[in-house]
């Protein structure tokens, strides 16, 4: 069961849907509507909405802003293969915002959803910068 929740705007909910669940692990786990789904992947629920679907996360602000996928913020996926992951998403077309990055904890790189949303992919080289240390 999920235990941390994220929203992000997408322009497309099925491409998003297809990107998250076919090159990131996640599952479907519902999409009732065409401009509203949630995917999980272990303890993440990801709620995708596209701008102006309303009611709900994807509605005009009372000022009518539409909210806008994009911008830095991200989630992390950790992954056991970053080279490997990153080959393979690139195969499949996926965008990318910069090049391999080597920190003092592991490696990374920043990928673009479908609607230029970030994920950012993360490979530990130490055990203690691992989701579960140790393992």
């Amino acid at each position: 069961m999920a235990t941390v929740s994220v929203r992000y705007i997408v322009d497309d909910v099925d491409a998003a849907i297809d990107f998250y669940c076919q090159r990131l692990g996640f599952r479907e786990v519902m999409h009732p509507a065409p401009a509203f789904a949630m995917l999980s992947r272990g303890d993440l629920r990801l709620v995708l909405s596209a701008p102006g679907a309303g009611p709900g996360g994807g509605q005009a602000m009372p000022d009518g802003t539409l909210p806008t996928p994009g911008g830095w913020n991200r989630f992390q996926i950790e992954v056991t293969d970053l080279a490997a992951t990153v080959a393979e998403l690139r195969a499949h077309g996926a965008r990318f915002r910069n090049d391999v990055v080597v920190g003092v904890g592991g490696k990374q790189i920043l990928v673009e959803d479908p609607s230029g949303n970030l994920v950012e992919l993360f490979e530990p080289t130490r055990p203690e910068a691992q989701l579960s240390p140790g393992s």
